[in-house]
């Protein structure tokens, strides 16, 4: 299954604390507000290559503001801290939802090894 494949719906939360997103196929990956702030695919945050990439700490209380259709490949994720300015693709979305738990750790991980906290 190509992670390009256009959710059937995608669904946020009462507390806007997390987002589902669900497939035609039955598959289902339920996203943290959090998750998705941190590993926004924003240039703020990913830089412009791997060694510009941004540790974002202090947003475990973020929640979704919003969600905006970019064409029939996208969604632009709003946070109620500002920022929206990441492009949240198909297959990065899928992504995130079938690596969530290597991702998270990682994240932990540069969290700690830099002194920071989420």
């Amino acid at each position: 299954m190509t992670g390009a494949i256009a959710p059937e719906q995608l669904a946020v939360s009462r507390d806007r604390r997390l987002l589902t997103v669900r497939y035609a196929d039955g598959r289902r990956h339920e996203l943290t507000a959090e998750m998705l702030r941190v590993l926004s695919p924003s240039a703020e945050v990913q830089g412009h290559s791997p060694d510009q990439r941004v540790t974002v700490a202090g947003k475990s209380e973020v929640a979704i503001s919003d969600i905006r259709p970019i064409g029939h490949y996208a969604v632009r994720i709003v946070f109620d801290d500002g920022h929206d300015s990441g492009l949240f693709t198909w297959s990065y979305l899928d992504r995130l939802g079938t690596e969530k738990d290597a991702l998270w750790q990682a994240h932990l991980d540069d969290l700690a090894k830099k002194g920071l906290r989420r």
